[in-house]
């Protein structure tokens, strides 16, 4: 997916980047050492990887977001107001007047219409964020419609809660695209999916110059945001998967943001007076996949063994100290309906014991599949030798996330350690993409969610989950949220071990930067140096 690069624009933006350059970036260009190698696609109805998702953020506009200058708060994007009709399925929204694309295209109730019916229509990745909404291929047309430029009328087949459909808007696929400009690009009915995998046609505060798969995402601000221009004319991402690479980097002034320090290296710049840390709880969840596919997870006693032989304790004190806390269950903690108690703790005996009921008394051997990058490096390997003492030998596949995603997304693997963040920030969500799995064979069409790729199908679970978005009253949401956080921890396909700490390291005269608990709540269009 590379694309020509535009070299003069990456000779200005990366002059200050080189090794042989002066230790100080351009004045207006913010460069961010960060671990992009997840990034597949930059178009916003098939990103759904992090890195992904949080340059999007800055590309588009949403129907729904939360604003810059309030990361709190789920407001109207794009659109200005939304009315719910008395059926409870009927949303009408009211789109901003004045507001253009990059490109200088007007935004309309149209360009939200076609950017909604094409995550229908391409089914790629992230479909079943709006396909629960009871869409369709055959029926998105008429359920989602734009009888004029500034209104555009969204029907749902199901009973959800209206801030529910507020939080799926306001996920990346209700980014708006224009149309003009997507179907300009066109090739055999993609509705301009090749073109957007590296380039934008958004509203939002900046435009996506170039992406160099494993080497950088370069962003230039666009001069028709409706938020203003942002303070700085550019943006490089540059990935840096090594966090020694990255204080290096940071320390010399080559880049302003060190985004994946470890404890120790955040540590060792704690002292340095041109260097900022500061410490953001995330949604962030690190977890191992249990692929069913695999004969000897099929029995709940043996993923609830695994489970046993995890030294959760060990790691969060050791290399994880300060960037994460032990978190077991799927929505993390801190937010809305979480469910916070930990019951398991690394007891090899009572794992040994659950092996020997479900007919491994000897234990048995799993590959591992994990990224090759800090910190799942040493998870992996804390994880190996625990496993081992209860006689699971593991052996660990080390890879770049990109190829350990397809496989992933291919159910090949037998378990597998990756991290998971949240779409939207409702509880429904994570529910959602742990537990729902409306079919588990490997033909299986539409959005694939981590059961699915995990093979995991608990129809009772399932049923569940669709009644917990369905139900009006708040505190029996919340309840039912709970509950269902309970059961996949015993019986799930998933080993969840802890929740992310974000430390970031600055330059010391960075300010204004806004990451939130998630990447789609971080935004570069206010930040200055």
């Amino acid at each position: 997916m590379l694309r020509v690069l535009k070299y003069a624009l990456m000779a200005v933006a990366l002059t200050a980047l080189t090794p042989i350059a002066q230790a100080a970036t351009p004045a207006d260009t913010l460069v961010i050492a960060k671990q992009i190698d997840d990034l597949i696609s930059l178009d916003p109805a098939e990103a759904y990887e992090l890195s992904g998702i949080e340059v999007l953020a800055n590309a588009y506009d949403r129907i729904m977001r939360f604003e810059p200058t309030d990361v709190t708060k789920l407001v109207p994007g794009a659109a200005e107001s939304v009315t719910v009709g008395d059926d409870g399925r009927t949303f009408t929204f009211k789109i901003r007047a004045g507001q253009t694309f990059a490109s200088g295209n007007p935004v309309t109730a149209g360009d939200a219409a076609f950017s909604l019916h094409r995550v229908i229509l391409l089914e790629k990745t992230p479909v079943f964020l709006l396909s629960q909404l009871g869409w369709t291929k055959d029926n998105i047309a008429e359920m989602v419609t734009a009888p004029d430029d500034s209104t555009l009328i969204v029907k749902i087949g199901v009973d959800f809660a209206p801030s529910l459909v507020y939080a799926l808007l306001g996920s990346v696929v209700g980014s708006v695209v224009d149309q003009k400009v997507a179907m300009e690009h066109e090739v055999d009915g993609d509705m301009g999916n090749g073109w957007l995998k590296n380039n934008s046609a958004g509203s939002g505060a900046y435009v996506i110059k170039s992406w160099t798969p494993n080497d950088s995402v370069v962003l230039e601000a666009n001069p028709n945001y409706r938020g203003g221009v942002a303070m700085l004319k550019r943006v490089v991402i540059r990935h840096i998967p090594e966090a020694s690479a990255q204080r290096l980097a940071l320390e010399k002034g080559d880049v302003d943001i060190a985004d994946n320090l470890t404890p120790d290296q955040i540590t060792a710049v704690a002292g340095n007076a041109d260097i900022t840390v500061t410490t953001i709880p995330q949604a962030l969840l690190y977890y191992i996949g249990l692929n069913l596919k695999t004969t000897e997870l099929q029995d709940p006693k043996v993923r609830q063994a695994l489970r046993y032989l995890v030294d959760y304790n060990g790691m969060a004190d050791s290399f994880l100290k300060g960037a994460a806390q032990v978190h077991q269950s799927f929505w993390a903690s801190g937010f809305w309906a979480s469910y916070d108690e930990n019951p398991y703790t690394y007891d090899p005996a009572k794992a040994k014991a659950l092996l020997a009921e479900a007919g491994y008394p000897d234990g048995f051997s799993i590959d591992l599949d994990a990224p090759n990058f800090a910190p799942f490096v040493n998870m992996a390997q804390s994880v190996q030798a625990t496993m081992a003492e209860g006689g699971v030998k593991v052996n660990i596949v080390s890879s770049e996330m990109a190829p350990m995603l397809t496989k992933y997304r291919a159910r090949e693997h037998e378990m597998l350690m990756v991290y998971w963040g949240p779409d939207y920030m409702d509880p429904h969500t994570n529910a959602d993409g742990f537990v729902t799995n409306i079919d588990n064979t490997d033909a299986a069409t539409g959005g694939k969610p981590l059961a699915w790729r995990n093979s995991w199908l608990d129809e009772a679970l399932v049923k569940a989950t669709a009644e917990a978005a369905q139900e009006p009253d708040e505190e029996k949401r919340k309840a039912d949220y709970i509950e269902l956080q309970k059961k996949v921890l015993d019986d799930g396909a998933f080993v969840i071990m802890f929740q992310a700490i974000s430390q970031r390291a600055d330059r010391t005269g960075v300010t204004g930067y806004v990451q939130g608990s998630s990447a789609d709540v971080t935004y570069y269009n206010l930040t200055t140096k």
